[in-house]
């Protein structure tokens, strides 16, 4: 598989936190010839596809196709297999969330929308990605099992299911106490 630059980097990094995998705009300085040439390479490579743009919801064009018109730019799930987010996480969280009112901040500051899940981006291999498996499995997991995973301690553990899961990324995240394995957690 091909490298990839800086620029396709930043670029797909963009991509994975705006809705729908939106790639454009394109980072600020990237212009001319040296915005076709890095796009059409990422195209070749499949990480970005070109799909019709729609100017009701203020997509920004990556080219206008003459018949009134454009196209605009988005990650594939190559392209976020490329830069180590894993496509079926990030799907699996965005689901979710699905139903719960989220800002969608890129293209509107002021639209709120319910059928749209705000853009997870979460690395296969991360502690992050970790937790969110074990507490999909059916058994859930309690702190002492997460802190054995991570490495953790007990207070970063529940801080991280509290901030980065449940506040940050939306999770509706249930807790039942059982008997000889304490609070267990659960992705509900």
């Amino acid at each position: 598989m091909p490298k990839l630059t800086d620029t396709q980097t930043i670029i797909l990094s963009r991509a994975a936190t705006r809705p729908g995998n939106l790639a454009m705009p394109l980072p600020e300085g990237l212009h001319g010839a040296a915005a076709k040439m890095a796009v059409n390479r990422m195209i070749t490579n499949g990480w970005v596809e070109e799909v019709d743009a729609d100017l009701r919801k203020g997509e920004p064009l990556w080219r206008e196709t003459g018949d009134g018109h454009g196209t605009t730019l988005i990650a594939t799930e190559a392209g976020l297999a490329a830069i180590g987010i894993e496509p079926v996480a990030a799907s699996a969280v965005a689901s979710a969330r699905k139903g719960k009112p989220q800002m969608v901040a890129e293209l509107a500051p002021t639209t709120v929308t319910s059928d749209t899940p705000k853009p997870v981006a979460i690395r296969a291999g991360t502690k992050q990605a970790q937790i969110i498996a074990l507490l999909q499995r059916p058994e859930g997991a309690s702190i002492a099992e997460i802190v054995e995973a991570t490495s953790w301690q007990a207070h970063t553990a529940r801080g991280a299911i509290s901030g980065a899961l449940k506040k940050k990324l939306g999770l509706n995240i249930n807790s039942t106490k059982e008997e000889g394995r304490g609070s267990v957690y659960r992705i509900g």
